[in-house]
């Protein structure tokens, strides 16, 4: 069953009504790129703590004081472990216990996805937007990428989440930058009757992909996220990374398929449609292969935890 997000109306960009907003040039919009404030986040994530979750040997209380320095990862941390996902008889207070129960897995992704949120929100605290569902929509593009790049392979460190996580960073980037040019845009796109990279370059004169990839560029990202960014609609014309490529194609088209979270791109999506997609094609060629019925069961079982883990991480 489909699970749909309610988008509050208010939460939607408005235009003023007497704003002409008109396409940029690409140097027009290279100019506003320049002055974007750049992500921290994206270049140093907690390196204690990341070194400390890849060593052989790690202990809980090491983990566990790490953590206890940032309140953000705490608050999320405990918040996660308490949600309806774990179903535990009694409430965790503890970092430790928290540390016990999620797993060096869970944390490694809350140490990843934390500082680099609160980037994106200091982005777009001027624009209004539903943006605690776009976060929503954002990290679970990234758990899907890595369950759907596991069917095909075997994942890589973190890249695979964080290629991700920042695949949409051109919405967040066109927010800041052309505030004007992005409510109308989303005012367009809530008829639902066209897509939203369509309606981008016919407003501002490219669309959220390109812009990403350009930010990401500039923020000297490697050539892997650079690629999800800019080919995360058009997986086919990705010359390398494909398979990671596509597996973000993959689990955006899913998470709209399901309602899960908001993109900002009203045109209904399919189940169907996403196993008739480009990326999916590029994953599983042969539509025969045993591989393919591995990878609906893993996707339906990541699909159903998925909403209940959104809401203790957002």
């Amino acid at each position: 069953m489909k699970r749909q997000v309610s988008i509050r109306q208010k939460a939607m960009p408005e235009v003023a009504a007497n704003s002409t907003v008109r396409p940029l040039s690409l140097s027009q919009i290279q100019a506003h790129l320049a002055r974007c404030p750049s992500l921290p986040s994206l270049g140093s994530i907690n390196k204690a703590l990341q070194e400390l979750l890849h060593a052989e040997q790690r202990y809980s209380a090491q983990i566990s004081e790490i953590i206890r320095r940032d309140p953000s990862l705490t608050s999320r941390l405990l918040r996660l472990v308490n949600s309806v996902y774990y179903g535990l008889a009694q409430p965790v207070n503890s970092i430790e216990e928290a540390v016990f129960y999620l797993g060096v897995r869970q944390i490694r992704q809350l140490a990843l996805v934390t500082p680099i949120i609160e980037d994106f929100q200091r982005l777009t605290r001027q624009c209004q937007f539903p943006w605690r569902e776009f976060w929503q929509h954002c990290i679970g593009v990234a758990l899907l990428t890595r369950e759907v790049l596991s069917t095909v392979q075997t994942p890589m460190d973190e890249s695979d989440y964080v290629a991700g996580l920042v695949h949409d960073v051109g919405k967040i980037v066109m927010a800041w930058s052309f505030p004007e040019h992005f409510a109308e845009i989303h005012r367009q796109a809530g008829a639902g009757t066209r897509e939203l990279t369509e309606i981008e370059r016919e407003i501002l004169g490219l669309d959220h992909a390109e812009l990403g990839a350009m930010y990401l560029e500039r923020q000297r990202l490697p050539d892997l996220m650079v690629r999800a960014a800019r080919y995360h609609h058009r997986p086919q014309d990705s010359e390398q990374h494909t398979a990671l490529v596509a597996s973000v194609h993959v689990a955006d088209l899913l998470l709209r398929a399901e309602g899960i979270g908001y993109s900002g791109n009203h045109v209904p999506v399919t189940r169907e449609q996403c196993q008739e997609s480009a990326g999916w094609k590029l994953l599983f060629p042969n539509p025969q292969d045993s591989e393919q019925a591995i990878a609906r069961a893993s996707l339906e079982r990541s699909l159903e935890r998925l909403p209940h883990i959104l809401e203790g991480l957002v």
